[in-house]
């Protein structure tokens, strides 16, 4: 998506009524008002809000007014007035500017921010329930923090999903609005957070352990099937000789003496299901004929299928 998919996402003002709050990251926020400009000419006169308005600028150009600051107004700008911030926005005559709007108020939930990422920003009038915190969320609850950002990021995508949704809602719409209107509050934050909020320690991934579940599953979900070790290693997108010494180095077995394990271990709770014969358990754990299946559930469980199922699983020692 890009801000040309803005201009055609004037349903976004539908989203009255049907997005009201949301939860992020231990944070609540109230919409309060949806909006969607084309570009033509527009002008609205000094005012304030008891809540946060942001607008993004996808065509023409424009100037935003923040107390004594003017701000030039072009696509891909995204600007923001706080609670109590007087301002006022005008467009271009030559160039109209189109822009999509939204107002909420943001403030801390109950149960308190949940990330545990660092944070701290100082408690101020505006902002009474604040405490020492800091991170993505300081893009709104700084009150000297930016105004004007050109990290628009992902909220075309957002803005255009979001009017997708109102325009035509379907079964599962409230989750969907849900889930959207808590991201365009947390990249509405991070598109006016300090570098330095945004910071987190480096994350590091290990994608072994994730890539062996994957095989394992694999091998679970085809235990009936005929599989080699190229299939495994298809299945997680891996040359064999990758994907066998992965998976050895995180299990400390192979491929294969793995699925042998599985397969006999399913063998051994199929067979107390007695509306199955036993060769119809051999088949659903991959073997094609009884005679291979006895011999190898034998050398692991130490009786044939039968005594398995005449014991009723239990082993006497």
């Amino acid at each position: 998506m890009s801000l040309a998919d803005v201009a055609g996402a004037d349903r976004f003002v539908d989203l009255a009524g049907l997005l009201e709050s949301c939860e992020v990251d231990g944070f609540h926020a109230d919409f309060l008002s949806w909006g969607h400009y084309r570009p033509e000419y527009w002008r609205n006169y000094w005012h304030t809000h008891s809540f946060h308005e942001v607008c993004l600028a996808y065509s023409g150009e424009g100037r935003f007014n923040s107390g004594d600051v003017r701000y030039d107004v072009q696509p891909g700008s995204v600007f923001l007035a706080r609670p109590g911030d007087v301002h006022e926005i005008e467009s271009s005559h030559t160039s109209p500017l189109g822009i999509a709007f939204w107002g909420f108020t943001f403030r801390p939930g109950t149960s308190g921010v949940r990330t545990g990422e660092p944070a701290s920003f100082p408690p101020t009038d505006r902002h009474p329930a604040a405490r020492d915190l800091s991170g993505w969320w300081s893009g709104l609850t700084r009150p000297d923090g930016p105004v004007m950002s050109d990290r628009a990021g992902s909220l075309p995508s957002l803005i255009t999903a979001l009017a997708a949704e109102a325009a035509a809602p379907v079964a599962g719409y409230s989750t969907a609005l849900d889930a959207l209107g808590a991201t365009l509050v947390l990249e509405t934050a991070r598109a006016f957070a300090l570098d330095e909020d945004l910071a987190v320690e480096p994350v590091r991934r290990d994608r072994g352990p994730l890539v062996v579940e994957a095989m394992q599953r694999h091998l679970r979900d085809n235990l009936s099937r005929q599989i080699t070790v190229r299939d495994v290693a298809a299945a997680a997108h891996l040359s064999e000789r990758h994907a066998e010494r992965l998976f050895t180095q995180q299990t400390g077995a192979s491929i294969m003496s793995t699925l042998r394990r599985l397969r006999l271990e399913l063998a051994a709770q199929l067979l107390l299901d007695p509306s199955l014969t036993i060769t119809e358990v051999a088949r659903a754990c991959g073997y094609s004929d009884v005679r291979p299946f006895s011999t190898a559930f034998r050398r692991k469980y130490g009786r044939t299928p039968g005594d398995h199922r005449r014991a009723g699983g239990t082993e006497f020692i």
